[in-house]
Protein backbone atom coordinates (compact mmCIF):
# COMPACT_ATOMS: atom_id res chain seq x y z
CA UNK A 1 0.00 0.00 0.00
CA UNK A 2 1.44 2.98 -0.82
CA UNK A 3 2.11 6.18 1.37
CA UNK A 4 -0.43 8.35 -0.50
CA UNK A 5 -3.17 5.89 -0.40
CA UNK A 6 -2.66 5.30 3.25
CA UNK A 7 -3.50 9.38 3.93
CA UNK A 8 -5.70 9.23 1.40
CA UNK A 9 -8.18 6.98 3.36
CA UNK A 10 -6.80 8.59 7.14
CA UNK A 11 -8.00 11.66 5.35
CA UNK A 12 -11.47 10.16 3.89
CA UNK A 13 -12.13 8.67 7.59
CA UNK A 14 -11.43 12.22 8.97
CA UNK A 15 -13.82 13.70 6.31
CA UNK A 16 -16.41 11.08 7.43
CA UNK A 17 -16.57 12.18 10.94
CA UNK A 18 -17.37 15.71 9.73
CA UNK A 19 -20.30 15.18 8.37
CA UNK A 20 -21.65 13.77 11.47
CA UNK A 21 -21.38 17.72 12.23
CA UNK A 22 -22.44 19.57 9.27
CA UNK A 23 -25.07 19.81 6.52
CA UNK A 24 -22.57 21.24 3.70
CA UNK A 25 -18.58 20.38 3.54
CA UNK A 26 -16.84 24.14 3.40
CA UNK A 27 -14.74 24.86 0.21
CA UNK A 28 -11.72 22.47 -1.00
CA UNK A 29 -8.98 24.21 0.05
CA UNK A 30 -10.25 25.12 3.96
CA UNK A 31 -10.93 20.94 3.64
CA UNK A 32 -7.40 20.56 2.57
CA UNK A 33 -5.99 22.81 5.49
CA UNK A 34 -8.37 21.30 8.07
CA UNK A 35 -7.83 17.62 7.09
CA UNK A 36 -3.70 18.48 6.32
CA UNK A 37 -3.77 17.61 2.87
CA UNK A 38 -3.32 18.36 -0.56
CA UNK A 39 -6.60 19.76 -2.79
CA UNK A 40 -5.76 16.43 -5.28
CA UNK A 41 -6.79 14.10 -2.45
CA UNK A 42 -9.50 16.81 -1.20
CA UNK A 43 -11.00 16.15 -4.38
CA UNK A 44 -10.71 12.38 -4.87
CA UNK A 45 -12.57 12.21 -1.34
CA UNK A 46 -15.45 14.08 -2.47
CA UNK A 47 -15.59 12.14 -5.56
CA UNK A 48 -15.78 8.98 -3.64
CA UNK A 49 -18.43 10.38 -1.36
CA UNK A 50 -20.80 11.93 -4.11
CA UNK A 51 -20.16 8.21 -5.75
CA UNK A 52 -21.69 6.70 -2.30
CA UNK A 53 -24.28 9.18 -2.06
CA UNK A 54 -22.94 10.60 0.96
CA UNK A 55 -22.85 14.33 -0.62
CA UNK A 56 -24.10 16.26 -3.24
CA UNK A 57 -21.32 18.01 -5.11
CA UNK A 58 -22.01 20.82 -7.50
CA UNK A 59 -19.31 23.06 -7.64
CA UNK A 60 -18.65 24.81 -4.84
CA UNK A 61 -22.19 23.33 -3.19
CA UNK A 62 -21.64 19.89 -1.30
CA UNK A 63 -24.60 19.05 0.45
CA UNK A 64 -24.83 16.18 3.06
CA UNK A 65 -27.22 13.99 1.77
CA UNK A 66 -26.85 11.08 4.81
CA UNK A 67 -24.78 10.27 7.69
CA UNK A 68 -22.21 7.76 7.30
CA UNK A 69 -22.45 4.28 8.11
CA UNK A 70 -19.56 2.03 9.93
CA UNK A 71 -19.24 0.08 6.14
CA UNK A 72 -18.33 3.45 4.57
CA UNK A 73 -15.10 3.65 6.63
CA UNK A 74 -12.30 2.63 5.54
CA UNK A 75 -10.84 -0.31 8.46
CA UNK A 76 -8.77 1.41 10.97
CA UNK A 77 -5.81 -1.25 10.15
CA UNK A 78 -5.76 0.23 6.66
CA UNK A 79 -4.73 3.85 7.42
CA UNK A 80 -2.02 5.54 9.63
CA UNK A 81 -2.23 8.73 11.49
CA UNK A 82 -1.03 11.46 9.23
CA UNK A 83 1.46 12.16 11.47
CA UNK A 84 3.08 8.51 11.44
CA UNK A 85 2.85 9.18 7.58
CA UNK A 86 4.67 11.89 7.42
CA UNK A 87 7.49 10.93 9.71
CA UNK A 88 7.87 7.63 8.03
CA UNK A 89 8.01 9.74 4.45
CA UNK A 90 10.31 11.60 6.09
CA UNK A 91 12.99 9.24 7.16
CA UNK A 92 12.69 7.28 3.69
CA UNK A 93 13.57 10.36 2.17
CA UNK A 94 16.68 11.26 4.31
CA UNK A 95 18.18 8.17 4.18
CA UNK A 96 17.65 7.93 0.22
CA UNK A 97 19.50 11.25 0.09
CA UNK A 98 22.24 10.03 2.28
CA UNK A 99 21.71 12.01 5.45
CA UNK A 100 25.16 13.85 5.65
CA UNK A 101 24.77 16.94 7.65
CA UNK A 102 24.28 20.32 5.55
CA UNK A 103 21.26 17.51 3.63
CA UNK A 104 18.76 20.46 2.09
CA UNK A 105 15.31 19.54 2.86
CA UNK A 106 12.28 21.41 1.27
CA UNK A 107 8.76 20.97 3.03
CA UNK A 108 7.35 21.54 -0.62
CA UNK A 109 8.30 19.09 -2.20
CA UNK A 110 8.02 16.60 0.55
CA UNK A 111 4.79 17.53 1.25
CA UNK A 112 3.99 17.31 -2.94
CA UNK A 113 6.04 13.82 -2.26
CA UNK A 114 4.19 12.47 -0.18
CA UNK A 115 0.28 13.94 -1.19
CA UNK A 116 -0.04 16.58 1.97
CA UNK A 117 -0.81 19.69 3.15
CA UNK A 118 2.61 22.22 3.86
CA UNK A 119 1.26 23.28 6.76
CA UNK A 120 1.22 19.39 8.19
CA UNK A 121 4.83 18.60 7.11
CA UNK A 122 5.91 22.09 8.42
CA UNK A 123 4.93 21.47 11.94
CA UNK A 124 5.88 17.84 11.71
CA UNK A 125 9.97 19.61 11.05
CA UNK A 126 9.33 22.11 13.48
CA UNK A 127 8.89 18.89 16.25
CA UNK A 128 12.07 17.78 15.82
CA UNK A 129 13.76 21.33 15.42
CA UNK A 130 13.41 21.66 19.18
CA UNK A 131 15.92 18.90 19.64
CA UNK A 132 18.32 20.47 17.35
CA UNK A 133 18.22 17.75 14.75
CA UNK A 134 17.12 20.35 11.84
CA UNK A 135 17.58 23.95 11.46
CA UNK A 136 14.73 26.23 9.63
CA UNK A 137 16.39 28.70 6.88
CA UNK A 138 14.61 30.65 4.44
CA UNK A 139 11.85 29.65 1.75
CA UNK A 140 10.38 26.79 3.24
CA UNK A 141 13.86 25.30 3.20
CA UNK A 142 15.20 23.03 6.35
CA UNK A 143 18.73 21.72 7.00
CA UNK A 144 20.09 18.27 8.22
CA UNK A 145 22.71 18.80 11.14
CA UNK A 146 24.93 16.50 12.97
CA UNK A 147 24.59 15.38 16.24
CA UNK A 148 27.31 14.64 19.01
CA UNK A 149 28.59 11.75 20.95
CA UNK A 150 26.88 13.77 24.19
CA UNK A 151 23.59 13.74 22.78
CA UNK A 152 23.52 10.55 21.86
CA UNK A 153 24.16 8.97 25.44
CA UNK A 154 21.31 11.93 26.66
CA UNK A 155 18.99 10.05 24.26
CA UNK A 156 20.21 6.73 25.05
CA UNK A 157 19.72 7.25 28.80
CA UNK A 158 15.62 9.07 28.29
CA UNK A 159 15.40 6.24 25.96
CA UNK A 160 16.07 3.53 28.44
CA UNK A 161 14.17 5.07 31.19
CA UNK A 162 10.80 5.34 28.91
CA UNK A 163 11.33 1.93 27.51
CA UNK A 164 11.60 -0.52 30.67
CA UNK A 165 8.53 1.52 32.13
CA UNK A 166 6.81 0.63 29.04
CA UNK A 167 7.88 -3.07 28.95
CA UNK A 168 6.20 -3.32 32.45
CA UNK A 169 3.26 -1.42 31.35
CA UNK A 170 2.94 -3.84 28.64
CA UNK A 171 3.60 -7.19 30.38
CA UNK A 172 0.64 -6.35 32.67
CA UNK A 173 -1.67 -5.72 30.05
CA UNK A 174 -4.97 -8.33 30.28
CA UNK A 175 -5.28 -10.98 28.15
CA UNK A 176 -7.96 -9.80 26.35
CA UNK A 177 -5.96 -6.70 24.90
CA UNK A 178 -5.61 -6.38 21.15
CA UNK A 179 -1.99 -5.37 21.57
CA UNK A 180 -1.36 -9.62 22.46
CA UNK A 181 -2.34 -10.06 18.52
CA UNK A 182 -0.18 -7.18 17.57
CA UNK A 183 2.66 -9.01 19.21
CA UNK A 184 1.69 -12.45 17.80
CA UNK A 185 1.96 -10.76 14.00
CA UNK A 186 4.77 -8.91 15.18
CA UNK A 187 6.49 -12.19 16.07
CA UNK A 188 5.72 -13.91 13.01
CA UNK A 189 7.42 -11.02 10.99
CA UNK A 190 10.65 -11.49 13.04
CA UNK A 191 10.54 -15.64 12.28
CA UNK A 192 10.31 -14.59 8.41
CA UNK A 193 12.78 -11.82 8.07
CA UNK A 194 15.12 -13.93 10.43
CA UNK A 195 15.10 -16.55 7.75
CA UNK A 196 15.62 -14.48 4.76
CA UNK A 197 17.59 -12.35 6.89
CA UNK A 198 20.82 -12.60 4.31
CA UNK A 199 18.74 -11.02 0.91
CA UNK A 200 16.36 -8.94 3.65
CA UNK A 201 18.63 -6.90 6.57
CA UNK A 202 17.49 -3.58 5.15
CA UNK A 203 14.02 -4.43 6.32
CA UNK A 204 14.35 -4.48 9.87
CA UNK A 205 14.87 -0.87 9.91
CA UNK A 206 10.54 -0.56 9.64
CA UNK A 207 10.04 -3.74 11.34
CA UNK A 208 12.15 -2.51 14.62
CA UNK A 209 9.87 0.97 14.87
CA UNK A 210 6.49 -0.85 14.72
CA UNK A 211 7.70 -3.31 17.21
CA UNK A 212 8.97 -0.52 19.65
CA UNK A 213 6.05 1.62 19.23
CA UNK A 214 4.02 -0.77 20.10
CA UNK A 215 5.61 -0.79 23.71
CA UNK A 216 5.95 2.88 23.96
CA UNK A 217 2.01 3.23 23.52
CA UNK A 218 1.40 0.00 26.67
CA UNK A 219 2.62 3.35 28.74
CA UNK A 220 -0.58 5.23 27.82
CA UNK A 221 1.79 8.37 28.59
CA UNK A 222 1.31 10.89 25.82
CA UNK A 223 4.84 12.18 26.54
CA UNK A 224 6.19 9.30 26.03
CA UNK A 225 4.77 8.13 22.98
CA UNK A 226 5.14 11.78 21.66
CA UNK A 227 8.97 11.43 22.36
CA UNK A 228 9.13 8.14 20.83
CA UNK A 229 9.23 10.02 17.21
CA UNK A 230 12.65 11.61 18.41
CA UNK A 231 13.64 8.16 19.61
CA UNK A 232 12.98 6.36 16.02
CA UNK A 233 14.62 9.55 13.84
CA UNK A 234 17.87 8.51 15.92
CA UNK A 235 17.67 4.61 16.72
CA UNK A 236 16.27 3.55 13.81
CA UNK A 237 17.38 5.77 11.36
CA UNK A 238 20.55 7.18 12.26
CA UNK A 239 22.89 5.00 12.81
CA UNK A 240 21.60 3.10 9.84
CA UNK A 241 23.95 5.57 7.98
CA UNK A 242 26.84 4.00 8.51
CA UNK A 243 26.35 0.60 6.73
CA UNK A 244 29.37 -1.20 7.65
CA UNK A 245 28.11 -4.29 9.30
CA UNK A 246 24.55 -3.96 8.74
CA UNK A 247 23.75 -7.34 7.92
CA UNK A 248 25.29 -8.87 10.62
CA UNK A 249 24.00 -6.32 13.04
CA UNK A 250 20.06 -6.35 12.16
CA UNK A 251 20.48 -10.38 12.56
CA UNK A 252 21.81 -9.70 16.01
CA UNK A 253 18.85 -7.64 16.73
CA UNK A 254 16.20 -9.53 15.10
CA UNK A 255 17.64 -12.57 17.72
CA UNK A 256 17.01 -9.68 20.48
CA UNK A 257 13.25 -9.04 19.94
CA UNK A 258 12.34 -12.32 19.25
CA UNK A 259 13.89 -12.84 22.55
CA UNK A 260 11.93 -9.79 24.08
CA UNK A 261 8.99 -10.65 22.47
CA UNK A 262 9.06 -14.43 24.44
CA UNK A 263 9.76 -12.34 27.65
CA UNK A 264 6.66 -10.31 27.21
CA UNK A 265 4.46 -13.07 26.44
CA UNK A 266 5.79 -14.84 29.62
CA UNK A 267 4.33 -11.50 31.56
CA UNK A 268 7.75 -12.06 34.18
CA UNK A 269 8.62 -8.84 34.70
CA UNK A 270 11.84 -9.94 35.05
CA UNK A 271 12.39 -11.43 32.14
CA UNK A 272 11.28 -8.63 30.32
CA UNK A 273 13.28 -6.09 32.48
CA UNK A 274 16.50 -8.41 31.60
CA UNK A 275 15.58 -8.73 27.94
CA UNK A 276 14.95 -5.67 27.22
CA UNK A 277 18.32 -3.85 28.78
CA UNK A 278 20.32 -6.62 27.08
CA UNK A 279 18.67 -5.34 23.55
CA UNK A 280 18.93 -1.19 24.51
CA UNK A 281 22.56 -2.06 25.38
CA UNK A 282 23.15 -3.38 21.63
CA UNK A 283 20.81 -0.39 20.36
CA UNK A 284 23.61 2.26 21.94
CA UNK A 285 26.12 0.49 21.29
CA UNK A 286 25.42 0.70 17.57
CA UNK A 287 24.46 4.20 17.82
CA UNK A 288 27.30 5.15 19.65
CA UNK A 289 29.67 3.17 17.20
CA UNK A 290 28.07 4.79 14.00
CA UNK A 291 29.39 8.52 15.63
CA UNK A 292 33.06 9.27 15.27
CA UNK A 293 34.76 10.88 18.61
CA UNK A 294 35.37 14.01 17.04
CA UNK A 295 31.97 14.53 15.46
CA UNK A 296 30.40 18.07 17.26
CA UNK A 297 27.24 19.58 15.50
CA UNK A 298 27.42 21.10 12.38
CA UNK A 299 26.11 24.45 11.31
CA UNK A 300 26.85 24.36 7.27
Amino acid sequence: MSKSNNVYKDAYNRCLRLLDETRSLPSEPELGTLLGVSRTTVRSILARMEETGLIAWNKRAKTVLREPRPDDFFPEEETDTLAEIIERSFMRRLLAGGAEAGMQINELELAREIGVGTTSVREFLIRFSRFGLIEKRRNSHWVLKGFTRAFALELTEIREMFELRSAAAFAALPQDSPVWADLERLEDEHRLLAREITTRFNAFSELDERFHRLIHRASHNRFIVDFYDVIAMIFHYHYQWNKAQERERNEVAVGEHLAYIEALKSRDLGKVDAACRKHLKSARQTLLTSIPESRSLQKP
